[in-house]
């Protein structure tokens, strides 16, 4: 079984408790008036939405390269990610207007039910995550899902301390600051999702490789003079990519050392950056020559 399939296995246990439990916490928040109730509800639906997404970009990503699609379709799952981040903001952007509204004109809330429901949401979403925790997180599409579960579980819990609030003093507008406290976590999950999936799609160098000290590393590498034109971007999580013209001694192409030459930039990048997707272009120093752009 690989990865991905047992990624989306751990996938569909999560869809499937929160799906669930979406249609119970709907029916209550209308019962008991609770916009906390109806906020954490969206936020479920947005998370089913996340879950189906990420299922069908996994089920994509497993497809062999073909054709034009010479990476496969690998990089469907940072699309779902980016997905998922809009969907939150989306969904933060109804909550606030609604919460706003109670606000300022608070209706009846009905506490029990909501501190009833918030505990049981609580229960679920951290079934939820534990289920999600077992998948490979550092794939991009899986924290995606996983942030919207985990977002959901912190709403539970303020949700509930907002309707024991109400059962104890009566205060009504506690629902509604409750929506709004759950619309700053959604902001924070969405904009990590966004920033993240983002650097990604604009082929940004990810976070961790540091561009000044690969070049340093390769021009360390005997008989190479210089690297430049050197590029690294991430087709999708864990497939970081990088393609550089690296000038060598001369003597390399007579001597026919250049095979060797090319299999020590590639140990030296899967050694100390754990890189081992590269593209190299060996050249002499008269090729500078005959490549009028500019090289960084």
């Amino acid at each position: 079984m690989t990865m991905r399939t047992t990624d989306e296995r751990y996938l569909r246990g999560a869809l499937l408790l929160i799906t669930a439990f979406l249609v119970a916490e709907t029916a209550a928040g209308f019962v008991a008036h609770s916009m906390a109730l109806l906020a954490d509800a969206g936020h479920m639906l947005a998370d089913v939405a996340a879950l189906v997404g990420s299922i069908w970009a996994a089920r994509l990503a497993a497809r062999p390269p073909a054709g034009l699609w010479t990476y496969g379709w690998r990089r469907a799952e940072i699309l779902s990610a980016a997905a998922n981040g809009v969907t939150l903001v989306a969904v933060a952007l109804l909550i606030t207007v609604e919460a706003i509204r109670r606000l300022v004109s608070p209706p009846p809330v009905t506490g029990s039910i909501v501190v009833v429901t918030a505990v049981v949401g609580l229960c679920v979403n951290v079934a939820a995550t534990v289920i999600l925790g077992r998948a490979e997180r550092r794939n991009l599409n899986v924290r995606g899902a996983f942030a919207h579960i985990l977002t959901d579980a912190y709403a539970f819990a303020g949700t509930a301390v907002a309707g024991a609030i109400v059962m104890l003093t009566g205060w009504r507008r506690a629902d509604a600051l409750a929506s709004l406290f759950v619309v700053a976590l959604i902001v924070r999950a969405a904009w990590q999702l966004l920033r993240d999936s983002g650097r990604i799609l604009l082929q940004a160098a990810p976070e961790a490789l540091d561009l000044a000290e690969i070049r340093a590393h390769l021009t360390d590498v005997p008989h190479v003079v210089d690297v430049h034109d050197l590029h690294i971007w991430t087709v999708t999580s864990g497939l970081p990519t990088l393609s550089a013209h690296v000038v060598v001694e001369d003597h390399c192409f007579d001597t026919g050392h250049a095979p060797q030459l090319l299999d020590a930039l590639q140990r030296c990048l899967a050694g100390h950056f754990d890189v081992t997707h590269a593209t190299f272009q060996l050249e002499p120093r008269t090729h500078l020559a005959h490549e009028p752009d500019a090289h960084v």
